[in-house]
């Protein structure tokens, strides 16, 4: 019956024949016409004549009897033949209609019985092939076209002359006779669709290809207004208007919302282009985008209805930037939704109500995980959000940024109740910081609402990136681009203020009794924590975190090298700094003056107190200036002139309040004095430099006023003159310049000598000593010496990397040198092994380095002595200063490299058997052996390609001391072992079997879990250096260790050793894969035959 009905529908629909194709166009239409007048016709005649049409006819004419509209003996063909194609199309939903409710009825409980898992399930009867499809799309579209389409007002849908040259050609075929009753044709045809749509199968066919058209009838039945009496002649019904209207409302509400908002679109003024559209003319009145206004109202009013009903928003979005490929018009379009969501629709009933619905689907927006989705949903969220916040700044603060950042100022006010529960959930952080970076980071506008509305929450999220820092979590990038975001977008007094807080100089109350906790998922949750009962646990923990967090701050401030933040907040605590000295005089006089005797016990209390924060004060800034200056490089805290400038000035001014205090020349530190001149001299450095800029010269002009003090009061002569001269130049702009300043820029270029040198003059100055040989050592401010003087003096002085220098003033010029280690060649060697007997401990430790640079550079004098250099390190190994040993460390590893075969033997027997010299402490043996170890690893990896022809004696040892009775030599013996090994390469496979019995045997009898660990780490160290030898060299106990590693994973106690085991796996792992599947190299051979 199925088959019998779409064989009707095809007979009706059945192309042009070839020879009733003509050239003009106007042949074309009457050829058209007259197909349509002849398939009709021979439809009718097979239904009346043909057997196998018999079902067909009686269903047809069932379908007429109940078919109020159908006129058999109307004059318009083209109409004719659509009441053809309706009338089948309405035999056929009925009955597949029919069929499917008796499937549904018998079928359906009989299959459920007989149903097994291997079966499938049974067929609708409503289900069409691809060929029964094709011929029901046909006709529809036949419908469509003349049916439809071309009753529609002008400006309503789009028209056929726009969608191709045949649709051209139709919509003048049908315009071109006198048509009555319009609406009527088109109710007719709408009602028909609607009644097809109402089986699925079918309703797939009508919508997919012609729902814009049957939107577009619905519109113009429901809505259109009449204004000429022909039209309110054709006027339909009341009651058929409001059956339009629900029909269209319960369309809306049906369909893929994204669809219906791109068909609305359409309507509104937006028809779709086509390739053959502009060789065709649109009918008389639809320029494109001419939609009446009527119509544009209509879809105006839906528009905003089906934007705010549930998930509107990303329906909206959908249907503009679905399919998109992310290019510029994306953007555009990104743009064009925010602003349609940004504008409050007229329809609403109010803009408080339509934000309170749109934000929280604007912030659903962001969480998408889809990727090309969620990139074109978050560009989209994330402008409406920032013009939101521009536009409608009250609406955006309380719908918008208010919940987004409810987590984290949750998180800055828990309270102390609930502590069973977590205040914030991992998820809902990790949702947060997220949002709050693609908002904030990612859409890059920064406006005075969003800069204050993070600076409410920036502690909190500071504290989070703290946590991060301290493990793995994916919170950590996020978080420190936020924070970055907001220091080089915020004004620099806001990001002063902010620094501030975040350091600890401006305390804040958060909840105490909750802290960040490790995620499940890498992230992190705010949760209760449980109080510490010792007080002095608490303590350390707050100290540890405030200095954790100044570390983190240091980290945040060394990112920003293109700002000058970090000098500015630099430059602000050395001005507190210069305020509290001055407010310290003020505070010490109040408290001489105060009467305690006169005092209620509160007030006295509180006296206290407010000292004692004052002190907590200071001492919290001169640990937040300590921490930068240790941390930050030079170029990142003063990167302009400007800023070295204010930096001198804070120095100076705080100098000048030291004066104030200092009544006793003689109680002056010579720190500050040397401080003082190293300042003036970078000052003479500036000064004395390329072309100053008008900045720089006003910047230098807050140097004139302290100088003139300096100038004045300070008791150091060369200051004041120093202090006289800067002032004279900064004052001339350089057109005045005194002999001396010269000297005091190479003072500033040599600061550590040209220091020691200023204190021992200003000391001579202020004794009045003068002998012949203090006038042969000058100060760097006065005249230089005498081009023939031969006086030269040495001094020596520990510099902060913790090696030492010697400055000498060179003949002739008066310049200084300082290095790590001078020139051995300027004293004796005998001098030198005296020196480095000597009792105090920075010069003995400087000559220990000499002697072995010495030793490095193959000193003749050394290489004939190295019998007693080696006892004089030995002698020096066994000192308790750090500083001492470790030079004597650092000479017997250059002595071993330097001649291996006799030093390595004495070392190894002290190693094995204690310290051997007579003055040996045989109670510190232990610490010896240890330090002679350290010398051993340092020598094994010296030895280079030497190894495995140096290095088999030391294996023995270090498998003998294996064996040690002490635990810390088993592990350095094992600890030497794997450097050693990893450098061997093929001379280790005799040692194979001994070496793996040896690491498999400690791995599983040993008790101390370091040695377990070394020995562990051994076997990680040999797989490392052997790499792609190890298939060769430890082919027979490649197994053994490695099932001693899984043994290890599995049943050892120790953490480490297990961390130390899959190290070791990792390393197998890598060396089998390659060994297995060896990188492919693409390379050609050449072969010649012979």
């Amino acid at each position: 019956m199925t088959s019998s009905i779409l064989s009707a529908i095809s007979t009706l629909t059945k192309p042009l024949g070839e020879a009733s194709v003509r050239d003009a166009q106007s042949s074309q239409q009457e050829a058209l016409l007259a197909v349509l007048q002849t398939n009709r016709a021979l439809l009718l005649q097979q239904l009346q004549s043909d057997s196998s049409f018999e079902q067909v006819r009686r269903l047809r004419e069932e379908v007429v009897a109940e078919a109020e509209w159908f006129s058999s003996d109307t004059e318009d063909a083209t109409w004719g033949f659509v009441q053809e194609c309706l009338l089948l199309l309405l035999t056929l939903a009925q009955h597949l209609s029919n069929e499917l409710e008796v499937f549904q009825q018998t079928c359906a409980p009989s299959a459920a019985k007989r149903h097994t898992p291997e079966m499938a399930p049974p067929l609708p009867p409503d289900v069409l092939s691809v060929t029964q499809q094709k011929m029901l799309g046909a006709a529809l579209q036949f419908v469509v076209s003349l049916g439809l389409c071309p009753y529609l007002a002008p400006g309503v849908g789009v028209p056929l002359g726009r969608r191709s040259a045949f649709g051209a050609m139709v919509e003048k075929l049908v315009r071109g006779g006198a048509v009555s009753a319009v609406r009527r044709r088109l109710l007719i045809t709408t009602n028909v669709l609607l009644k097809l749509a109402e089986l699925s199968s079918l309703a797939t066919l009508v919508f997919v290809q012609h729902l814009g058209d049957v939107m577009a009838a619905l519109c113009q039945l429901g809505y259109q207004p009449h204004q000429t009496e022909e039209d309110k002649k054709m006027e339909l019904s009341a009651e058929e208007c409001r059956t339009c209207k629900e029909a269209l409302r319960s369309l809306l509400g049906k369909v893929y919302q994204p669809i219906v908002i791109k068909e609305l679109l359409i309507l509104q003024g937006a028809p779709r282009q086509s390739a053959s559209g502009s060789s065709s003319r649109a009918a008389p009145g639809s320029a494109p985008g001419s939609a009446p206004a009527w119509l544009r109202r209509l879809c105006g009013q839906l528009l905003s209805e089906r934007l705010m009903q549930p998930n509107g928003v990303q329906a909206v979005v959908r249907a503009i930037l679905e399919g998109g490929t992310g290019c510029e018009s994306d953007w555009r379009k990104c743009d064009g939704v925010a602003r349609i969501l940004v504008a409050c629709p007229k329809q609403s009933a109010s803009a408080d109500s339509y934000y309170r619905q749109v934000c929280p689907q604007i912030l659903d927006l962001l969480h998408f995980k889809d990727k090309l989705t969620a990139q074109q949903f978050q560009r989209v969220a994330t402008r409406t959000a920032l013009s939101m916040v521009q536009e409608k700044p009250g609406f955006a603060h309380q719908y918008l940024l208010t919940p987004l950042l409810a987590p984290l100022r949750r998180c800055s006010t828990a309270s102390n109740e609930g502590h069973s529960q977590a205040a914030v959930e991992e998820w809902e952080l990790t949702r947060c910081v997220e949002d709050v970076y693609k908002i904030w980071v990612v859409g890059n506008s920064p406006s005075a609402a969003l800069l204050t509305a993070l600076e409410e929450v920036l502690p909190v999220i500071f504290t989070l990136f703290c946590f991060t820092k301290q493990n793995v979590s994916h919170l950590r990038a996020p978080c420190q681009g936020i924070l970055l975001w907001y220091l080089s977008h915020t004004e620099t007094p806001a990001a002063l203020l902010a620094l501030r807080q975040l350091s600890g100089l401006q305390r804040d109350e958060a909840a105490g009794s909750f802290h960040f906790t490790p995620g499940s998922d890498g992230g992190a949750s705010f949760s209760s924590r449980e109080s510490l009962s010792d007080e002095s646990d608490a303590l350390y923990e707050k100290l540890s975190g405030e200095q954790w967090r100044l570390q983190c701050l240091m980290q945040l401030l060394a990112e920003l090298k293109d700002s000058d933040l970090p000098g500015d907040f630099f430059l602000d605590l050395l001005q507190e700094l210069t305020s509290w000295a001055v407010a310290a005089d003020e505070v010490k006089e109040d408290e001489e003056e105060l009467d305690v005797s006169t005092m209620t016990l509160l007030e006295v209390e509180q006296q206290v107190l407010g000292r004692a924060e004052r002190q907590g004060q200071r001492v919290v800034l001169l640990q937040v200036l300590a921490v930068m200056v240790e941390s930050l490089q030079h170029d990142v805290l003063l990167r302009k002139t400007t800023q070295v400038v204010d930096f001198i000035v804070t120095l100076i001014q705080r100098a000048c309040v030291g004066l104030d205090q200092v009544t006793d020349p003689s109680l002056e530190t010579p720190v500050e004095s040397q401080t003082l001149s190293m300042g003036m001299g970078l000052v003479a450095t500036l000064l004395s430099g390329p072309q100053l800029s008008t900045e720089d010269n006003s910047s230098m002009s807050q140097l004139l006023p302290p100088l003139e003090t300096l100038s004045q009061k300070h008791s150091d002569v060369v200051i004041q003159e120093l202090a006289s001269n800067l002032r004279a130049v900064i004052a001339t702009h350089g057109a005045y310049w005194p002999e001396n300043l010269t000297a005091a820029t190479e003072a500033s270029r040599n600061p550590p000598e040209t220091a020691v040198k200023n204190n021992r003059v200003s000391s001579r100055k202020k004794q009045k000593v003068q002998t012949e040989e203090n006038d042969s050592q000058t100060s760097p401010h006065s005249s230089p010496p005498d081009s023939e003087s031969p006086s030269n003096t040495h001094i020596r002085h520990p510099v902060s990397s913790g090696g030492f220098a010697a400055g000498r003033t060179q003949q002739g010029g008066g310049r200084t040198t300082g290095t790590s280690v001078p020139h051995p060649s300027t004293e004796s060697f005998s001098d030198w092994l005296l020196q480095a007997c000597d009792p105090d401990v920075p010069t003995r430790a400087f000559a220990l380095r000499v002697l072995t640079q010495m030793v490095q550079d193959k000193n003749p004098e050394a290489v004939q002595a190295q019998e007693k250099v080696l006892v004089l390190f030995l002698e020096n190994l066994e000192h308790k200063d750090s500083f001492i040993y470790l030079s004597a460390i650092q000479g017997l590893a250059a002595l071993a490299d330097s001649y291996p075969e006799k030093i390595l033997e004495r070392l190894l027997k002290d190693f094995q058997h204690g310290p051997s010299l007579p003055t040996s402490n045989k109670e510190h043996s232990l610490e010896t052996r240890l330090k002679l170890g350290e010398v051993l690893m340092r020598a094994s990896r010296a030895m280079g390609e030497l190894a495995p022809h140096l290095g088999c004696p030391l294996v023995a040892v270090f498998l003998q001391e294996t064996r040690d009775p002490d635990q810390s030599v088993r592990a350095s013996s094992l600890s030497n072992l794997g450097e050693l090994c990893q450098r061997l390469d093929y001379a280790l496979g005799p040692l194979a079997q001994e070496l793996s019995s040896c690491l498999i045997a400690l791995i599983k009898t040993e008790k101390q879990a370091e040695v377990r660990r070394a020995a562990v780490h051994v076997i990680t160290l040999l797989l490392r250096g052997l790499s792609t030898k190890t298939t060769q060299v430890l082919s027979d106990v490649l197994l053994d260790l490695y099932r001693a590693l899984k043994w290890v994973v599995r049943s050892d106690p120790d953490d480490v050793a297990v961390l130390h085991a899959q190290l070791a796996l990792e390393e197998l792992d890598d060396v089998m894969r390659r060994f297995i599947f060896p990188e492919q190299k693409l390379e050609k051979k050449i072969v010649v035959l012979p």
